[in-house]
């Protein structure tokens, strides 16, 4: 596995476990209070019906009982003759704005004395099994089982003056406003039912009673155990889609200890639990929102992180193949990066300790050759030059003689010479470090090379921009080096040429640069010229430049050549200010 996928791996594993987690854990909490929210809401919403519905019966049966010790019902005992009885009946209904359809006085034997609707007096009110009984402080009431949409209230009338009964005083209810206040709170996805002590019908609402939920019948295994909990449970018979029930019981209003009914509110699960799953799909897509931008974030972090190491493994790859190093890789952000550097600068310092070596082997072994050469070629030329020393004192030698001894002379010493310039170039010792000022060795090195270029034509000028000047080298080595650079020069410049050298402060070194207007060095050349019997110089032997760069890397330096400003050749070499830190 790649690093990248691998680092991609980590972080997911890192960032989406947490996040699914805790993004579960908060649906989970979220959704317990949503539905403890929609219970408490059903519970309401069932106990304010069962109130409601306490609340209006409660008042019908204090009207009964009421109105049933006013003076006005003793005139039953005279059937109400002056029909005072039935005025008060129909003042009492006229006041009640519809709540009741008819309130009737019956005596004993079911006879309707006095009415609210005058052409129901004298006709008979059948007895018959009464639905509830309750009692309050006035007096036990009956309540008649619901026939053509009336409630029928009944109280005993008292007789005032004698023992016994005057009859019963009857109050029929408008049953459908009572089904108004269930229809009040029902809709297309919420019903309402009340039923009694024994699981029967009371009241429904308008889509229930669509149904066949009619007052007086059985509605089986809808009763709950245990009023005040909600039942998640099919909607059959009373409606098509699976409902959760809320249920309450009636507490009654005062001394009225209510009827024992259950009130139930019938609510579409699917609408009930829409709050539910909206909330579960804003979850879902909060939740996948965060996977995407982990994976996208993951990624990109990972391939920030994985990028520069991969190019630091190509880059190790293709530098240990033959052929020309490989460019260095991209750098990384923070310690990646600062690897990446790091590396780079172990490879190229490999490299430069390679190309040093090779070049000390290379000298090394010219320097054991010469060493050899100049021992075997010494000898017989110093034999030759005394032969030719010796010959040019005889007497009778011809004027053609002397002329040719004098050139054997002459050459002999020429050879001589060549060979000592060849050991000095060849022969590089360890520097002899001290502390000294570079300008003093570039002027010196400038002075001692005037002679021969005011005798070229050729004009020298020194540059001096640095300011810290003081360098811990050998510098008679520095010397050589500097000779070296403008002896080149000056060998290569036809006369009117100029040679510059400038010098300058970098934050931890200090730079030297030759330069000239001479024909300059071309582009491909200009990394060989330093390796040993390179040259482009009719005469040189290619050791020269090979001394100068051994010289400056013993030194913690170096030298490259490029083109200058003046059209020439332009060499560029540096010194380390603290050579035990650059070392």
């Amino acid at each position: 596995m790649s690093i990248r996928r691998l680092l991609l791996a980590a972080f997911l594993l890192v960032s989406l476990l947490p996040a699914i987690g805790l993004t579960l854990l908060a649906f989970g909490q979220t959704r317990n209070a949503m539905l403890g929210e929609i219970e408490q809401n059903a519970h309401r919403s069932a106990g304010a019906l069962s109130d409601d519905l306490d609340r209006q019966l409660y008042e019908r049966l204090l009207n009964a009982t009421t109105w049933s010790h006013l003076e006005v019902m003793q005139d039953l005992r005279l059937d109400d003759v002056d029909k005072r009885l039935s005025n008060f009946l129909a003042e009492m209904k006229r006041r009640y704005g519809g709540v009741y359809l008819a309130l009737l006085a019956v005596d004993p034997q079911g006879r309707i004395v006095a009415s609210s609707e005058p052409q129901r007096i004298g006709r008979h009110y059948a007895a018959i099994t009464p639905w509830f009984v309750t009692k309050l402080p006035g007096g036990a009431v009956q309540i008649d089982p619901v026939a053509g949409g009336r409630l029928a209230i009944r109280t005993r009338l008292q007789s005032q003056f004698t023992e016994g009964t005057l009859g019963q005083l009857v109050l029929e209810l408008d049953w459908a406003q009572l089904e108004s206040s269930l229809d009040a709170v029902a809709d297309a996805t919420r019903q309402a039912l009340v039923l009694d002590t024994q699981g029967r019908i009371v009241i429904a609402s308008s889509g229930l009673r669509q149904r066949g939920a009619v007052p007086g019948t059985a509605a089986t295994g809808w009763l709950p155990a245990t009023p005040g909990t909600i039942q998640n449970r099919d909607g059959a018979p009373w409606m098509a889609v699976p409902v959760l029930v809320a249920s309450t019981r009636s507490d009654g209003i005062g001394s009225f200890n209510g009827f024992g009914w259950t009130s139930l509110l019938l609510q579409s699960r699917d609408s009930a639990l829409a709050p539910v799953q909206q909330m579960a799909w804003t979850f879902a897509g909060l939740l996948a929102a965060t996977v995407l931008i982990t994976i996208l974030v993951s990624s990109w972090v990972a391939g920030v992180i994985a990028r520069p190491v991969t190019a630091l493994t190509q880059f190790t790859r293709h530098y240990l193949q033959p052929g020309p190093p490989p460019p260095a890789p991209p750098q990384g952000p923070g310690e990646i990066g600062e690897l990446n550097r790091s590396f780079v600068r172990l490879v190229e310092e490999l490299q430069r300790s390679q190309a040093t070596l090779t070049q000390a082997s290379k000298l090394a072994a010219l320097g054991e050759i010469t060493a050899l050469m100049a021992h075997e070629v010494r000898t017989p030329l110093g034999i030759l030059r005394s032969s030719a020393q010796m010959l040019k004192l005889e007497p009778a030698l011809s004027s053609e003689g002397s002329e040719l001894v004098g050139i054997i002379e002459s050459e002999t010493a020429r050879l001589n010479r060549l060979v000592g310039s060849m050991l000095d170039s060849a022969r590089t010792r360890p520097p002899q470090r001290r502390p000294d000022d570079i300008h003093d060795i570039i002027t010196h090195a400038i002075t001692l090379l005037g002679a021969q270029a005011r005798a070229r034509g050729i004009g020298i000028e020194f540059q001096a921009d640095a300011r810290d000047t003081m360098l811990d080298c050998d510098s008679e080595q520095i010397s050589q080096v500097l000779l070296n650079l403008i002896m080149n020069a000056l060998q290569i410049l036809p006369r009117g040429g100029h040679v510059q050298v400038r010098s300058r402060d970098e934050a931890q070194r200090l730079v030297v640069e030759v330069d000239d207007d001479g024909p300059g060095i071309p582009a491909e050349d200009r990394i060989r010229i330093f390796e040993p019997f390179v040259f482009k110089r009719e005469g040189g032997i290619g050791l020269g430049l090979a001394v100068v760069r051994q010289i400056l890397r013993q030194h913690g330096g170096d030298i490259v050549a490029d083109q200058s400003k003046l059209g020439g050749a332009l060499f560029r070499f540096w010194l380390p200010r603290n050579h035990s830190e650059d070392s």
